[in-house]
Order: C-alpha cells, then structure tokens, then sequence
C-alpha cells in the first residue's frame, strides 16, 4: 500500500485531463472531480477573463454582470497583467470568438 499521494502537483492533474480529453472521457472526469458550485465558478472565472480581455467593461460591470465579487475581477486582472503579451494573445484566441 502507498503512502504518498498518486498526484501531488498541477502538472500531473494537467496531463491527467489531457489523457482524459484523448479518450474523450474529459466530461466525465471534470464533472466528478468538481460541485456543481466550483463548475459554476469556473464558468465564471472563464467569462471574467473573456470580458477583461475584451476590455470593454469596467470591473464593477463586469462584477455585476456575471454576479461575483469585484476582488475575484481584481484577481483575474491581476492574473493577465503577470502574463506576456504573446499569452494573453493565444488565451483571447482560445476564448473569443
């Protein structure tokens, strides 16, 4: 019997979806490793950095908008402002249509 965790780091969680996704069980996976409410925060974590990137909105509307908290607007911001520009170039073409 093991004493120490089968996964002890994001990158072998990311390598996990990634087989996941190839043997198109992704669904499957994401659905039983989250609540109902952290799918819902990720959705809106997900639609906070398509509205920043768009950079249309203001903060406040985007917090009300999508009904989170202005420090979790604040947090994605600050999220995208510590990546390169050529990131948040490929993050908008992955999330914009």
């Amino acid at each position: 019997m093991s004493s120490q965790p089968e996964y002890s780091d994001w990158c072998e969680l990311l390598t996990l979806v990634k087989q996941a996704t190839t043997h198109e069980q992704h669904e499957m996976l994401l659905t039983m490793l989250m609540t109902p409410d952290e799918r819902a925060a990720l959705v809106a974590r997900v639609n906070i950095l398509c509205e920043l990137l768009k950079g249309e909105l203001s903060q406040r509307q985007i917090s009300q908008m999508l009904g989170v908290g202005v420090a979790t607007i604040t947090r994605g911001s600050n999220e995208l402002k510590s990546r390169s520009e050529q990131e948040r170039d490929s993050l908008a073409k992955l999330l914009l249509p």
